[in-house]
């Protein structure tokens, strides 16, 4: 028997709203998750949570790209984290969640944890 989970998506905002290359922060199920526009449709979600300054300031980090991989820079010590897979560049040790991320009928949406 195959037990089916379905997922819980959480409305962030609608897409026009993002601006590419910049993030926002939004409350999905509790967690605050910094979400980012790179361009087109192509969005990204992870937590908004720096562990190195243990603030939640992701979302204002700077975007751009180290070795062909999608990154945030922390706009505190700089740290970069991969945008898929939320693994800190400069310290493989260090992760931060991510979060499936779509968007539907123009609507910018988060699977809630």
């Amino acid at each position: 028997m195959t037990m089916l989970v379905s997922k819980t998506w959480v409305d962030v905002c609608p897409l026009e709203k993002l601006i590419p290359g910049r993030g926002v922060a939004a409350l999905v199920g509790g967690l605050q998750v910094a979400v980012f526009r790179i361009a087109g449709e192509e969005i990204y979600a992870l937590s908004n949570f720096d562990p190195f300054s243990g603030a939640f300031v992701l979302s204002r980090g700077i975007v751009g790209s180290r070795a062909e991989r999608l990154k945030v820079a922390s706009p505190i010590y700089k740290q970069s984290f991969d945008l898929e897979t939320g693994v800190c560049l400069d310290d493989a040790t260090v992760a931060v969640r991510t979060f499936e991320v779509r968007v539907l009928d123009g609507m910018v949406q988060v699977a809630s944890p």
